[in-house]
Parts: structure tokens; sequence; C-alpha cells
């Protein structure tokens, strides 16, 4: 094994052999590993630890299931690389379970990710209690996926989208002729617009209220376009030809925009004057009417859909009792079951309606866990991708209990975890490193737990064993008080919370209980309003965080009304700027990367087309960028890869033959500075970069912040699709650090040390207090008690969550918020508190 200790192989009772594993970053890795037991794979961010873990033993395990399988059947499969190593021995069928967002589908829902929708409908469908005359339904009826069961007027989605007469008149003293329909076109289309509908006889000079009412809906609704003459002496200043013009209402531009307009700009403008609201026939279920007439135990499927698990598995349980040959009894026993893995795991507070994309990554992963245990599989490796990121302590104890399960079970569990708590349950460890990206990629120990105790170099060693030193600081006077008074979102019931300017506060408390919705969207759309930014902006692959256009999970939902969810906001005047920085992808496509996003590749350009060669031939700086035709590669486009059409087999990705990857053609690869041509400098890690760039001061000011937030390891060029939600939120805001201050600004930080190392998270919290110390505000959604600990001020909310949260348990200091012992996060707190006394 390279670079560190091991225990003999022999001494293992069975175990997964691996030898020259070199996928990314690894070095020729060998390593052993045991089975039937919990392997925890440490390290720093960028270690090595996701591609010994992912890129190799579930890439290798999933490719040796893929050769089983006939080749038609593997075309319907999605596929995995060959990993880079040389031997694997022992490995048996490996399932993985990663962190990702919810899923992107509206459709996709708690009980459609376990499977308990379909248990649910079977149960209606078989034991439902029938409206006299009813026909009897199947199972499918009662889904709002299918033909057989969706609403007739919203066809399953639950909501409708529609325009009001609120939204595109918004000012109804106006005329037609000063804008009062301001969702209509402007330049020539308005005057084209006005000419017609004065010729069809309504007065386009008269305020819109004075306006018959049915002048309005027609102007407003109507489906009708007629035609128009309008001639010269129609036109405002007269003059040019006759013509047809037509007519189309509002809502018909509206609808015509959204569904075939290319331009971005003018699809969002559209968005403004939609409202969605649920589906008045299907009261938002997506059902049928004859699905929802249908009970049981005194509850429709909807009503049981939309009741948290911890009441819907009450409700179930006396149905479960009973004789076993009863269909009612065996299928309610089964749902009962499966709803108590869920509630170990602390989700009770979800419902089955809940959609997937209203889930954390945490949330969504704890759900497929539950799933797995209910397989009933065994002799298999489940490989976690961080199972405790974005938990509450008290989360993550329930969470042990049911891997303990999996392992119980007679499964193998290689778990990637940053959390130290985690690590010492741990049967073995496997710590890369030393450090990210190249400084990385060695095994510096695998082993039992205790003896990562005596490997030098190992900084998941300093933070297991606490020798690691702690930022400490004592707590900050505040500048001033942001107030939220009467805050009622979601589960948040009139709460009022002080949050300290120019001070660090940290809004904590178990998953669920609300702190996101307080900070990440009612706290940062009442400053987005006062600084008269949009609520909502698009999520494109150039938004620019630093000047306020990060959006947080669950800002996107447009009621149409503009409602923030709080009764008043004092001391909003203190605040000068926004910064919303959260864990969205930088961009969506792989042309967005490092480089482009922070502005970095503007400066790289500049500098290649200031070099004398770039100059004798004429090159600019548009020339040295892959996403315009002047100098990248013909055959690629810029890409890097081509498609390659395989018979019977799916189409895959190949380097391009041309540019083999450089992206670029050959002339503009000639040009080079300090040796390197573009495609070269795209393809250094940031630390790289800072020395070679260091006397360009826009590209040195830039790669120094992100070597500040621990992202030295990564390349300039590495597309966004391949970074963690991690790696964006600090890219994000390194993005911000490089700038130049200005004013009082508020951060606010949605869990920033999710996936990170605790020595990443020690260096990303250093740099959040220098952002305060410098005046500003930060405040941050944070399960992490080392960054908890730090704080001025904590903010806890609960006691739980769902229904259960939503109020403000306790605030205060760190020691004083531990001190009163009152919600979850209070003795977590204390302990940690106790071991830096």
């Amino acid at each position: 094994m390279s670079g560190g200790q091991v225990t003999s192989p022999e001494a293992l009772d069975g175990c997964v052999r691996v030898r020259g594993a070199s996928e990314h970053n690894l070095k020729d890795v060998d390593v052993d590993l045991p089975r039937d037991a919990m392997v925890a794979f440490t390290g720093v961010s960028g270690s090595g630890k996701s591609s010994l873990a992912f890129g190799t033993l579930y890439a290798e395990a999933q490719r040796r299931y893929f050769e089983s399988v006939a080749p038609y059947a593997r075309r319907l499969l999605q596929q995995v690389g060959v990993p880079h190593v040389e031997e694997i021995t022992g490995l048996p069928p490996a399932v993985a379970l990663q962190q990702r967002r919810g899923s992107s589908s509206s459709r996709s829902t708690v009980g459609t990710i376990t499977t308990l929708s379909n248990l649910l409908r079977i149960l209606y469908s078989r034991a439902g209690t029938y409206p006299e005359g009813a026909e009897h339904l199947a199972a499918e009826a009662f889904s709002p996926n299918t033909a057989a069961g969706a609403c007739p007027e919203c066809h399953g989605a639950g909501v409708t989208h529609d325009v009001t007469e609120d939204l595109l008149v918004p000012d109804s003293s106006l005329s037609i002729r000063e804008g009062a329909i301001a969702a209509w076109p402007g330049a020539w289309q308005a005057h084209n617009l006005r000419r017609i509908v004065k010729n069809l006889g309504i007065d386009v000079d008269r305020p819109w209220r004075e306006l018959s009412a049915e002048d309005r809906q027609w102007l407003l609704f109507t489906e009708e376009q007629p035609r128009v003459l309008i001639r010269p002496q129609d036109k405002d200043g007269g003059g040019g030809r006759d013509y047809m013009g037509t007519f189309r209402s509002a809502r018909r531009h509206v609808q015509q925009t959204l569904a075939s307009s290319p331009s971005e700009k003018m699809r969002a403008r559209m968005l403004a004057f939609v409202s969605t609201a649920p589906c008045r026939t299907c009261g938002g279920s997506g059902l049928r009417p004859e699905a929802l007439a249908v009970t049981f135990a005194g509850l429709s499927i909807a009503e049981a859909n939309a009741a948290p698990l911890t009441e819907l598995v009450e409700l179930l349980r006396p149905e479960a009792k009973g004789d076993p040959d009863d269909a009612a009894v065996r299928i309610s026993a089964d749902l009962v079951a499966r709803i108590e893995v869920l509630l170990d795991l602390g989700l009770g507070y979800l419902s089955l309606g809940r959609g997937s994309t209203t889930l954390s990554p945490g949330e969504a992963q704890r759900l497929r866990i539950a799933t797995q245990l209910r397989s009933g599989l065994f002799g298999v490796v489940y490989v976690l991708d961080e199972p405790s990121a974005g938990l509450h302590p008290a989360d993550a104890e329930p969470l042990l209990a049911v891997l303990d399960r999996l392992k119980a079970a007679g499964n193998t569990l290689f778990v990637v975890e940053h959390d130290m708590d985690v690590v010492r349950r741990a049967d073995w460890v496997v710590d890369i490193g030393p450090g990210a990206g190249e400084g990385g990629g060695q095994v510096l120990y695998s082993g039992p737990v205790p003896g990562l105790a005596d490997v030098a170099g190992s900084l998941t060693a300093e933070h297991l064993f606490g020798r690691a030193e702690r930022f400490e600081h004592q707590p900050r006077e505040p500048s001033g008080h942001l107030r939220l008074e009467g805050v009622t979102r979601h589960n948040l019931a009139d709460v009022t919370v002080d949050l300290p300017l120019g001070a660090f506060t940290a809004v904590t408390g178990p998953s669920g209980s609300g702190k996101s919705t307080l900070v990440v969207q009612v706290l940062a759309e009442a400053v987005r309003r006062h600084l008269g930014q949009p609520a909502v902006e698009p999520d494109g692959d150039d938004d620019v965080v630093g000047d306020g256009s990060g959006v947080g999970p669950g800002a996107g939902s447009r009621s149409g009304s503009g409602e923030v969810g709080v009764r008043a906001v004092r001391g909003l005047e203190q605040v000068d700027r926004l910064v919303l920085v959260d864990q969205r992808p930088i961009g969506r496509t792989p042309r967005s990367n490092l480089a482009t996003y922070t502005g970095l590749f503007d400066a790289v350009r500049k500098v290649f087309a200031a070099t004398p060669e770039a100059r004798e031939r004429g090159y600019g700086a548009g020339r040295f960028s892959f996403n315009t035709a002047e100098g990248r590669c013909p055959t690629c486009e810029g890409e890097g890869f081509v498609s390659v059409e395989l018979v019977f087999l799916p189409s895959t990705y190949a380097p391009c033959p041309t540019c083999h990857g450089a992206r670029y053609d050959a002339e503009t690869l000639e040009v080079t500075y300090r040796g390197r041509s573009i495609a070269d400098v795209l393809a250094m890690a940031v630390d790289e970069a800072a020395e070679v760039l260091a006397d360009v001061p826009v590209a040195a000011r830039g790669l120094r912040a992100l070597q500040e937030v621990g992202l030295g390891y990564l390349r300039l060029g590495q597309p966004a699709t391949e970074l963690s939600g991690g790696e964006a939120q600090r890219i994000k805001l390194a993005t911000e650090l490089q700038r130049v201050q200005r004013g009082h600004t508020l951060y606010v930080l949605d869990e920033p040390t999710a996936g990170l190392h605790p020595s990443d998270t020690d260096r990303l919290v250093r740099q959040l207090h220098r952002l305060v110390d410098a005046g500003n505000t930060v405040v941050l959604v944070e399960h992490d008690l080392d960054t908890i600990a730090t704080a001025d001020r904590v903010v806890d909310l609960g006691p739980g969550g769902g229904d259960t949260g939503g109020r403000v348990v306790a605030e205060g200091t760190p020691r004083e918020v531990a001190a009163a012992g009152v919600g979850a996060t209070a003795p977590y707190l204390a302990r940690r508190l106790d071991r830096s006394s």
C-alpha cells in the first residue's frame, strides 16, 4: 500500500483487495478493506476519498454487473466508465447512496422515492370505502401520474398556472397608452397593439379602472385574434403604408412568449405575470374526483398523503391488527413497518406527498437508506457519501443506528465521511492525503480507528483525537439589529427573531425545524425586496452571487402575490447589500467552469491577448475563448470531446480526435504565456496557477481567495457539472471575497460547512469571521458544532421538525444556549464547549 500503515491482510477475515488504483489523483494505491464491517474513508476535501470509494470500488462493482447483462439491456442502463485500477478482488455487488439534491421532477415525492405510495394506492383500491354505487377502481386510478388517475383540469400536476388582472395591470390608474397592461410588449409592438385597440373602439387614453369590465376582460383574456386595418392616419405622427394588424390578448402574449421565445430574459419577464395556485378541481391532489371519493379510516388518499408520517402511522396501526389473511391488515402492517424505519431516522415530520424538489440532500439520502433497509439484501457493499452531512447531531444518532442494522444484516458499509463522531463509530478507517488534488491521493493509514492516532501528517488524526487548534474568540457587541416580526411561512407561525448586525449568527435546529425557511427564504427575500432587487431571478450559468443574484432552495416558487411571509422587518436601513451563498451549482453545462464563473478567465484571456505573438497575429481576447468560433476547435466546437455512436449501445463520449481535449484549434494553442498555452492554464490546479499568474493582479487576487477557502486543488477549467454542492458554495464565497468591500453587507449562507473536512471547515470559518471583522454581518444555517461554537449569537429553532418545529426555543451566545438546556441543540453544544474548556 502506498505511503502508509496497514494491518496485515492475514489478520482480516475476508477482505476487498485493491491494487494499483490511479483514478483521478490516486497515486497507484494498494489497500485491503474488511468485509462485513463499517469502513470510513477520511481526508481533506479533494484528497481522493470519493475517487477510491466511488470512482474505483463502486465503479468496478457496477462495471462487472453491466458485463453480466445482455448488450440490448445494457443500452437501457446508465453506463459507468472503467476505473483506473490494476486489480480488485473480493468485491461483492455494490449499491451507491450518494448525496444529491432532490429529483428535478415535480411529480417525484417522498412516497415515490420510498415506494410507499404504491402500497397506499393498493390499500385504497383493495380495502377503501367506496361511495354507494361507485365502481371499483384499480390501484393506478389513485395515482396522479397515470391517465386513469390524473385530474382532467391540471393533468395530475396539482397546480394550475395562469395570469390574473392584478398581475397583468399592476396600476389601474394608468391608461392603455400609458402602459397599463404591463405584460404587453414594448417598442413597435406596443404602438401596434394600441392602434388596433383604438380602431376596435376602446378608449386608449381612459384610465384602466374606468373601462367597462367587459372590455377589460376581453383585452386581457380573450382567445380571439381579430385582424384590423391600420391606416397612416392611425399612427402616431402618420406616414407609412396601410397594414393589417393582429390583436393578441395579454394572456395569449404571455403564453406564447413562455412557449416559444428563445430569450431567457423575455421568458423570465413573462413569469412575473404568472400566478401558480392549487388546482380548484382536485384541491391540489392531482387526482380525479372518483379517486378522492374513496376513503380509508375516514381519510381520502389525498388527506393520507398530506398527513405527517407520525400521524399516518397512528392512523394505520389499528388497521394493522387482525386477521393476517385479510388484505387490509396485511398491507397496513407492511406500511406501518416501513414508516417506522423513517420515524427511526427522524423523518416523521415529512408527508408522503412532500415533493422531492423540496428535500435537502440529507433527507433524500435517509429516505433511500430506509428503502434499502427494507429491501432485505445481504452480502452487499453499500457505498455512502457523507450520510451525516446536513444533519443535526440529534438526527445523526438514529441514522447511525440504521447503518448498524444494515451491517448486522450481513452487509459491508464503505462510508465517505467528515463527521468525526461517525468516524469514531467505524470498525476501520482509510485516511487519504496528506493534502488535496496533486498533494493527496495516498493512503496514509488503513486499519482500526485507534491506530490513526500515531500517523504523522494526518489532519484527520489531529481532529479525531482532539489535538487540532480551534478558532476561538469573544462574542462581539452588535452594531445594531435586524428584527423579523411575525414570520409565518411553512411551519413557522408568527415567529419573531432579532438578528444582530456586525456579528456572526448561527441558526440551528433539527432537520425540518424551519431554519432554511427563516434564513434563506424569508430573511433573504425581505432584504432583497428592501434593496429593490427582483424577488426571483433565473438560475442561469452566469449568475453572479456577489451581486445578490443567488436564490436559495424554495425561493423559486412564484405565487404571484409577492408575499415574503413576514409582518414587519426593522433595521433594514442598516443593510446596503445582500449576498446569498447557497449550494446550487454554479452552472448547468460543462462550458461553465471555475475560471468562467469567478471571472478569472477574462483576466487570463487578456494576458494571452497581450503576448507579442498574439498581437503580431492580431488575436484579441475573444480568440482565447472556447465559447466562440474564432479560436475553438472546429471539430468539437470547444467541448473537448465528441459523441461516438455505437451499434446496440447508447452513445458514448471520447476525446476530440482533432484537439485531443484541448478545446482550441492548433493556431490558438501556438500562443503561449510563460511557456504554457491557454489549454495548459485551464488544466492547472489553482495552487499552480497562483504561482504562474502571480504578476497578474486580478487573477492573483481571485486565485488567492480560492486558496483561502480550501479550493487550491481544483482545476481552473473544472466543469461546473463535476463540482459538489460544497465546492460550488465555496467558489461563490471566494468570488465574493475577491471583491472590493463596499458598505455594510449581509451574508446569508446555507450550511456552508456541509461536506467539508474539519480542517477545511476551520479555514472557511476564519474567512467568514474576517468578513464580520470588516463590519459586515454573517447569518448562516448550520449543524456543525465547531462552527456554531464560534458564533456571536445562536438562534435555535425546534423543538422538532415539521409540525413540531417552527419555534425559537433558545437564543443567545453559544454558552448561554448550551447552559439553558432547552431544545435539541443545547446538550450537543454543551459537550462541544466542555471539550474546549
